[in-house]
């Protein structure tokens, strides 16, 4: 008598394809909601350093003069920051700085 070499049966691959499905199911919205969260944690760490950046520009100017996009340039340490989750770049010179993609993202704001 030959004994032949065991194989897995259908039914247990199928099981092995349902519950790598399923976890798959589970897993990838938490992605996908951890990846949302980082881009408006970045947003508004950005809009932090942007708001930082202008504050000392117009310590740093005479009263009067305008806050513009170079000035504020000079004092980040990227300069022309853009918005991690849109890819567009922020206006500096606006005061208090806001994402450009707020219409896509309502919750880039930065709080005071």
């Amino acid at each position: 008598m030959t004994r032949r070499g065991h194989f897995f049966t259908l039914v247990e691959i199928m099981i092995v394809v349902a519950i790598i499905g399923l976890l798959a199911a589970i897993a990838i919205p938490t992605f996908a909601t951890a990846r949302r969260s980082a881009w408006k944690n970045m947003c508004i760490t950005n809009l932090r350093q942007i708001q930082a950046a202008q504050a000392q520009v117009a310590f740093n100017l005479a009263q009067g003069e305008s806050v513009d996009q170079a000035s504020v340039n000079r004092y980040l340490k990227k300069p022309d920051p853009t918005c991690p989750a849109s890819a567009e770049p922020y206006d500096l010179s606006k005061m208090p700085p806001e994402c450009p993609s707020v219409a896509t993202f309502p919750d880039h704001v930065l709080l005071h």
